[in-house]
């Protein structure tokens, strides 16, 4: 037998009917208050960063930490925005059944299950976010699953779509720059960010060589520029070298390309006894040149599929994945812009 409320369960219930959205709002502010105190994290930039139309909350915490809001997370791949740890547990839950039925793992679902509470800039209720990186990741995963096939259900298939925007839009270092910039923190950053976050990138020792340029980039450069493909066995022009450079080291990150030659320096013969990317460091430099490198031949796909040839696609390039500091392109209508 149910044991009946007590009369103070009841009154509780019913003063809690009684309360107006915003009552309820600020007593759940007093109780995240109560338990976090000090130790709870405060915004101290905020801003907007549109993707496809959609405006998503972004800001910066005290220690760096750059967040995209819950809602804004859920809102940018179409799904319900439903808020706070509801919501955290809905996606988790989601990334959790797609990482099963490609049999990887990650600690993505475990990242979502657990957003960040945070202050934001002009205080009021505290808000939920997931760090910006978590974004592209989740994009990944379902780009991955919708390759796979007979993943995502039709009903999930829309959420690839709009995770192909977001890649499109910008890779993993460049939403770092956006939040930055939407913010205002590029303004304030310390003087030592970017030697700091190089530090992130790049290893100390070299690492042993590991094939990381899928052979499809190369042989679209050369599909792009209308020369015949020669295969990977045979030497590529010294010009191919030129290019990898231009697209992958100097769009990956403000530097990195000035300190990974600084520290693979040319012998007498001018050539570089080892590889730049032997440089990158195992957990972040290495996943952020592969997504870059996935992002990069995507484009060069969509090139290829359009009849579009290499000048086109490094337009494409330009505007999509700048070189930190480049000065954009006017955007001039396509008919306006010669193919080849």
């Amino acid at each position: 037998m149910i044991d009946e409320p007590s009369a103070k369960a009841k009154g509780g219930y019913a003063r809690a009917l009684s309360l107006s959205p915003a009552e309820r709002k600020e007593i759940a502010r007093k109780a995240a208050m109560a338990r976090w105190g000090d130790k709870m994290a405060k915004a101290t930039h905020a801003g907007f960063m549109q993707i496809g139309g959609i405006k998503i909350p972004v800001f910066v915490l005290e220690d760096g930490t750059r967040l995209i809001s819950q809602r804004g997370l859920q809102s940018t791949i179409g799904m319900g925005t439903g808020g706070g740890t509801a919501g955290a547990h809905r996606i988790a839950r989601f990334v959790q059944k797609l990482e099963d039925k490609l049999n990887i793992s990650s600690e993505l679902s475990a990242r979502m299950k657990s957003p960040v509470l945070f202050m934001p800039l002009r205080g009021g209720n505290p808000a939920y976010g997931n760090e910006a990186t978590n974004l592209i990741d989740l994009c990944d995963l379902l780009l991955k699953a919708r390759d796979r096939g007979r993943v995502l259900t039709p009903g999930e298939l829309k959420y690839a779509d709009a995770a192909d925007i977001v890649i499109r839009s910008f890779a993993k270092v460049g939403i770092i720059a956006v939040i930055d910039e939407v913010t205002g923190y590029q303004g304030v950053r310390p003087q030592d960010a970017l030697h700091v976050y190089l530090q992130k990138l790049i290893r100390k020792e070299l690492a042993a060589w590991v094939k990381r340029f899928p052979d499809e980039f190369y042989e679209n450069i050369y599909k792009l520029k209308g020369w015949r493909w020669p295969g990977m066995q045979k030497n590529r022009y010294s010009v191919v070298a030129h290019y990898t450079r231009d697209l992958v080291y100097e769009r990956i990150a403000p530097g990195l390309l000035e300190e990974l030659e600084r520290k693979t320096p040319p012998n007498e013969k001018g050539q570089r006894p080892n590889k730049l990317h032997q440089w990158l460091t195992e957990d972040v430099g290495n996943p952020m040149l592969a997504q870059h490198l996935y992002s990069l031949m995507m484009f060069q796909r969509l090139a290829i599929n359009s009849g579009f040839g290499w000048n086109r696609y490094v337009k494409m390039i330009d505007r999509v994945l700048p070189k930190r500091g480049n000065t954009l392109e006017l955007p001039f209508p396509d008919h306006e812009i010669a193919g080849g």
